[in-house]
């Protein structure tokens, strides 16, 4: 018989015979082939993406070439599964423009914003490093966290600083309350926020400032500051109604109208309106802006608040009676205008996406960080398609004024 010491060896020899798989080794060679395969097709993409703008293959002389290849350069795309390296075509007249490098942008720019929202929210520079690993695979250092924070207060800075040049006849102003930690208590901070619609008709963020309140002295301030910049003219200014705003907004643009947004209006007289009426009084106030003019407008509110006395609405009647005339200062303006130009929904659609933003940090450590991730944001909405969609036909504006001084 066999000792046991044999069966040993046997066993070890047979094991010796079993293929032993490193599963790191594997994981490894299975990312750099997904990786070189990854590197290739997007190589191939761009040497295509190249041919479609020059109008022709490389070397392939044809009378419809539009241009000639001038070498390349080298560019990093991150993957899950490592850098790949992109060789960039370079042509002699024409930009080359792909959406392979817009993709690489957008998800430069969201990892480096979600870094800037983190930190300004409070969360510790090691924290950021841990979080950064889990998303993205990549541990962002202290230093790249330091260095990042201080190119976004840069950038922000300057963006909202910058110069603002040409006219905007429409400007969309409104205030944000957020929370803030001072001395160990909870304060409450105001972001003010402007928004315009230029000469184009495009959509732009004039500016964004932090306010102690949305009083009379914040919003002077505010108003100076784009003024200052270069925001001259203004020919309606729509709000909702803070008496602050109107005073300092009489000092700094005394030629602009104020538009009252009617939705708030609407909201304002329907606080005080039973539930069961709501209905039958919303599709009053609705009839007031649906007049033809002005004046229409006006007689149908005087119809509207003796109609609310019947119904033993006084405190209804008598917002309507004080607020009305405020709401109808659009009538001025281009027919074709009135929907965008009577509300403040513009900005209020962006004033909700940054408080989904900044709801889940709660309580800012300082207002400063709250002006910050609030321009932060603005700035990213102003770069998007918010900003590359025309909003209105400026154009009818000056037809209009054209029509007035013929008459």
């Amino acid at each position: 018989m066999k000792s046991s010491k044999e069966r040993a060896e046997k066993k070890e020899r047979r094991m010796g015979a079993v293929v032993q798989i490193d599963t790191g080794e594997i994981q490894q060679h299975v990312d750099q082939v997904v990786r070189d395969t990854v590197e290739e097709t997007l190589n191939a993409m761009l040497e295509a993406e190249a041919d479609r703008l020059c109008q022709a293959q490389r070397y392939e002389r044809t009378a419809a070439r539009a241009d000639t290849r001038a070498g390349h350069y080298e560019r990093t795309l991150q993957t899950r599964v490592g850098d790949v390296a992109l060789k960039m075509p370079k042509l002699r007249r024409l930009p080359f423009e792909t959406a392979i490098i817009e993709r690489y942008r957008r998800r430069e720019t969201s990892v480096e914003e979600a870094l800037m929202e983190m930190y300004l929210a409070g969360v510790s520079v090691r924290r950021v490093e841990d979080i950064s690993e889990a998303l993205w695979g990549t541990r962002v250092s202290t230093g790249t966290v330091s260095n990042l924070n201080k190119q976004m207060y840069q950038r922000i800075e300057a963006w909202r600083n910058r110069p603002i040049a040409g006219q905007y006849p429409y400007v969309y102003l409104d205030g944000i309350w957020l929370k803030r930690s001072w001395g160990g208590e909870y304060q409450n901070v105001s972001v003010l926020v402007a928004i315009g619609v230029n000469a184009a008709g495009y959509r732009e963020v004039l500016g964004v400032a932090e306010g102690l309140k949305e009083d009379h002295a914040s919003w002077l301030g505010f108003l100076r500051h784009l003024k200052a910049r270069g925001l001259a003219e203004v020919q309606l200014v729509v709000s909702d109604k803070c008496l602050g705003l109107l005073e300092a907004l009489g000092e700094c643009y005394p030629t602009a109208l104020w538009q009252r947004c009617v939705v708030h209006f609407y909201r304002n007289v329907l606080a005080v309106v039973p539930r069961g009426k709501l209905g039958a009084v919303t599709a009053m106030l609705r009839a007031i802006h649906a007049q033809e003019d002005r004046a229409a407008a006006l007689d149908k509110s005087q119809v509207v608040v003796s109609k609310l006395q019947e119904l033993k609405l006084g405190q209804a009647a008598q917002v309507v009676a004080d607020g009305a005339a405020e709401t109808l200062s659009f009538y001025a303006f281009p027919r074709e205008h009135w929907r965008s130009i009577r509300t403040n929904n513009p900005l209020e659609r962006i004033m909700r996406e940054i408080r989904r933003r900044t709801r889940v940090v709660g309580c800012f450590p300082d207002g400063q960080s709250a002006l910050m991730l609030v321009a932060a944001r603005l700035r990213h909405i102003a770069g998007s398609r918010w900003g590359e969609r025309r909003y209105l036909k400026v154009e009818r504006l000056e037809e209009a004024s054209l029509v007035a001084a013929e008459a």
